[in-house]
């Protein structure tokens, strides 16, 4: 994927939101956000991304939801899940969101770089 195309961020931590909404808008990424999974989805059937970066924890709908909802009405969108909560109790997430099928996942904190490189590879 190059930069220019679309990409939705789902992230509830609006400082973090608001950091890599700024750097993949910078690498030229025309960038939307939203809080939640339920955001996501809404904006997504306003005008429709490529490429959905979604955090797995979030409240009001978090990133399985976000995943599913996707898969069924945007199968084309990729789809990028990033978590710092990436194993909590026995369930490893991230390696669940990879058995559901995502395109890539990323474990919190990373380089904007890692992501960035993630994002050119789709």
């Amino acid at each position: 994927m190059s930069a220019g195309r679309r990409i939705l961020l789902a992230e509830d931590d609006a400082d973090l939101r608001l950091a890599l909404k700024l750097s993949l808008e910078a690498a030229g990424y025309a960038v939307a956000t939203a809080a939640n999974a339920q955001e996501a989805l809404a904006l997504q059937r306003r005008e429709p991304a490529e490429v959905l970066v979604t955090d797995i924890f979030m409240p009001e709908g978090d990133g399985f939801e976000a995943m599913d909802a996707f898969r069924r009405e945007f199968p084309s969108t990729r789809i990028v899940v990033v978590s710092g909560g990436g194993q909590r109790g026995k369930g490893d997430y991230l390696a669940a969101a990879r058995l559901a099928g995502v395109d890539a996942t990323l474990q919190k904190p990373f380089e904007i770089e890692v992501l960035l490189a993630m994002l050119r590879r789709l």
